[in-house]
């Protein structure tokens, strides 16, 4: 999905750095990508607690806290388009406006790139974490290296959307501590059914509904769109990364079985219905996985 060049880069919820940001902290995690989800994945197999897997992993080099990514160069649709930072921060923007019209009350999550680890309000993390939530800062955690390990070891397409849809699916998770659904990830059955793969696929959804507004909704003040229309490659793209990062293809490379009940967050035909939800129907109540009987 490509940036109108015309729309301005808002970066006053954004900070970058090679880590830093609160220091310990209590609380889980959201929504690890590739590495998170292998971290989880063997965690489980091993009867070890993921949520302190998450919350012990190493907190990186010393000089950690350097400066990081420039935000200040990320102005214009046109950045966005060129540099895979700009374009995160850029993704942001837009998945903000949308909900903002979406969902009273609305405020808006802070966003942190990083590079190989970061001190956030839920402990210490490195980038094998991949992109993820931390309600008790409400903070989106994405280091941008993500996106070529989805395209390169989990075989996502790459393209515009696929990085996009991972944004959404973070601020999703954002959406659902405002509406005080994000603590259902930990309680209840788990596995397959359960709610931490409720909460995920959730999330999927509520990507999908930003994509169904994102060519449509303008910055305030402008009669600019943040982005073009969505083409069926762009769609594509969305599925792809969905599927790259589904439950049953990660723990068959990484373990050769899969296991559903150690799921956290879904198989790759549920990741894509979800998002698929979302998307066709723009309508956020359409979203309760909590309450569906049939997650695939």
């Amino acid at each position: 999905m490509t940036f109108n060049e015309g729309m301005q880069i808002d970066t006053s919820t954004t900070s970058s750095s090679g880590g830093g940001g609160g220091r310990g902290g209590r609380g889980i995690a959201i929504g690890g990508g590739v590495g998170g989800l292998v971290i989880v994945v063997l965690a489980l197999l091993l009867g070890v607690d993921p949520g302190t897997v998450l919350n012990q992993q190493p907190a990186g080099p010393q000089n950690a806290g350097g400066p990081g990514f420039d935000v200040s160069q990320c102005k214009t649709g046109a950045d966005a388009n060129n540099n895979v930072d700009c374009n995160v921060i850029a993704t942001g923007n837009s998945v903000d406006a949308v909900w903002a019209q979406l969902l009273p009350g609305y405020t808006r999550p802070h966003l942190r790139l990083f590079k190989d680890s970061v001190q956030t309000g839920c402990g210490p993390a490195d980038s094998a974490v991949g992109p993820f939530y931390c309600p008790p800062d409400q903070t989106v955690y994405i280091d941008t290296d993500f996106f070529q390990v989805l395209q390169d070891q989990f075989g996502s397409s790459g393209g515009p959307l696929a990085r996009e849809y991972v944004v959404a699916h973070e601020y999703g998770h954002h959406v659902q501590n405002l509406l005080g659904d994000i603590g259902k990830a930990q309680q209840g059955a788990q596995g397959a059914q359960g709610n931490s793969v409720r909460t995920e696929l959730q999330a999927d959804c509520y990507a999908g509904v930003w994509a169904h507004y994102a060519a449509i909704t303008k910055q305030a003040g402008t009669n600019v769109t943040f982005l073009q229309p969505l083409t069926d490659k762009d769609i594509a793209d969305a599925l792809s990364a969905a599927s790259s990062v589904g439950d049953d293809r990660i723990q068959k490379q990484a373990t050769g079985r899969v296991n559903p009940e150690s799921w956290t967050h879904g198989s790759s035909a549920e990741r894509q219905k979800w998002f698929t939800t979302g998307y066709q129907t723009g309508d956020p109540k359409k979203c309760d996985t909590y309450n569906a009987t049939n997650l695939g």
